[in-house]
């Protein structure tokens, strides 16, 4: 008679880091609660872990994890010890968390969350805080309290939603980067690019300084405003800095990039776009005005070595040749149009007909606009459902591309809807997968990865603080 087969055992670690994982995500339905009362208590209960190590402080619309990604190489490449803490992840939720490019490991991520809600019981009890740590502010205590305890020379640490009241908001940043501004997260950041931008702009302080990439004008003059107002210098993209002599290749591209302190000639990226050009620029603005601080001289020499390595999965990447098939988290008609525009520069003679899309999305998108911006790219659009309760049904978003393509076909999986479109894509031509960070997300997890949960940050947001009316901007930021 056959032996029964015995289940694959898991590990003790795997199962208290699922265990930990489950009670972290529960916390999802204590939503965004924009404020930094509970982040503070739970910071000095945990031996304010975010004094230990100098930051640079990376906000914006968009290209924010990038610019994150791109800065930590340089500084890596520098020798410095490194921290970067980015969100939301795509793979496991170690990813949020890395000391020197290496994810979090699963005990500290246990530790670490047991000692987190255990200081947050505490406070609940002794009246220390009058509500429940969210899942992002215990996600951000475990990462300063990780970095601290590592050690790092400096952590570079990506905004999880907008700044001023960001649980973040509580660094020793010593520069701080604006990348992008644009109309998003209206309910919570504000109806108007004034409003967004004072609430991006929080994050800057006394004794910093800030680089910022190219804004609206309305953005743009009240972040200068802020600036001035607490006298940090500002570096501005198109001014101080720029890129130069832009050129594509098969495995990315090549530029310079004129800094006020230096120059760095022949910068190679693995990375497609010009967008992400433009996000190096910030990153070498970034840390050419860290290292003043520290004993290292800024090297052109370590950049170029820095960046040439860099990776970040799920930006306009390529992950498949014969044809071409790009995964993107673009998410935004504004981001959708940037990856429209690189892909026409990529791929500049190919035919809408021989190129298929794969689209998933979250709730709360402007589904119409996105797909409207990227109609001209491929006449067949596959709709899935992205692994979220907060996905929007298959029924919306076909509904929405009608008259949009020729073409539409619901998969019931993104793995699926990857296979039809890849059989849809002529020889010459390629395939997107678009639409979400939960879409891509899914499609590059490992196989097997039982122990991580599924990739949603909190949906339901309750009403922010009363924020201060912008200042009438009065004077423009003082440069060096």
């Amino acid at each position: 008679m056959p032996r029964p087969k015995t289940p694959p055992k898991v590990s003790t670690e795997s199962e208290g880091y699922r265990t930990a994982l489950a009670s972290l995500f529960a916390r999802r339905r204590f939503g965004i609660r924009p404020g930094l009362e509970v982040m503070r208590a739970l910071a000095e209960g945990l031996g304010h872990p975010e004094h230990a190590f100098p930051a640079i402080h990376i906000t914006g619309s968009k290209g924010k994890g990038s610019t994150a990604a791109l800065t930590e190489a340089i500084l890596r490449a520098h020798g410095l010890r490194t921290g970067l803490f980015t969100s939301p992840h795509l793979s496991s939720y170690r990813d949020r968390i890395q000391v020197d490019r290496a994810p979090i490991p699963r005990s500290e991520v246990t530790g670490g969350i047991a000692r987190i809600e255990a200081v947050a019981d505490r406070l609940l009890k002794e009246g220390g805080i009058d509500r429940a740590p969210t899942f992002f502010e215990v996600t951000t205590a475990l990462g300063f309290d990780w970095f601290s305890r590592s050690r790092i020379d400096v952590g570079v640490i990506e905004v999880g939603l907008g700044g001023r009241l960001d649980s973040t908001n509580l660094l020793d940043g010593r520069v701080g980067v604006l990348t992008t501004i644009e109309l998003e997260h209206t309910d919570v950041l504000g109806p108007t690019l004034a409003l967004i931008a004072q609430e991006k702009s929080g994050i800057l302080k006394a004794g910093m300084t800030g680089v910022v990439g190219e804004l609206p004008r309305e953005a743009l003059s009240v972040v200068e405003a802020a600036a001035s107002r607490v006298g940090v210098p500002l570096w501005h993209l198109g001014r101080e800095l720029a890129v130069e002599n832009r050129t594509l290749s098969e495995e990315g591209q090549t530029f310079d990039v004129r800094l006020p302190s230096a120059r760095v000639d022949g910068v190679v990226i693995p990375m497609f776009g010009s967008f992400q050009a433009t996000n190096a620029a910030l990153a070498l603005a970034a840390v050419a005005r860290f290292l003043p601080g520290t004993r290292r001289a800024f090297s052109p020499d370590a950049a170029r070595r820095g960046l040439a390595q860099v990776r970040w999965p799920g930006r306009l990447e390529r992950v498949a040749r014969k044809p071409d098939l790009f995964y993107d988290v673009a998410h935004t008609p504004e981001s959708a149009r940037v990856v429209a525009m690189s892909l026409a520069e990529i791929a500049p003679l190919t035919d809408p007909a021989e190129n298929a899309i794969v689209f998933g999305c979250l709730q709360g998108k402007q589904v119409g606009r996105i797909l409207d911006v990227l109609s001209p790219l491929a006449q067949t659009l596959v709709v899935v459902l992205v692994r979220s309760d907060r996905a929007t049904p298959v029924a919306e978003l076909r509904a929405a591309a009608a008259g949009r393509f020729r073409r539409v076909v619901v998969a019931p999986s993104p793995e699926a809807g990857v296979r039809i479109a890849r059989v849809s894509t002529g020889a010459d031509g390629f395939t997107l997968v678009v639409g979400s960070d939960y879409l891509i997300g899914e499609l590059i997890r490992p196989s097997g990865a039982t122990d991580e949960p599924d990739l949603s940050d909190p949906g339901v947001t309750l009403p922010p603080e009363p924020r201060p009316s912008p200042a009438r901007p009065h004077a423009r930021a003082s440069r060096p």
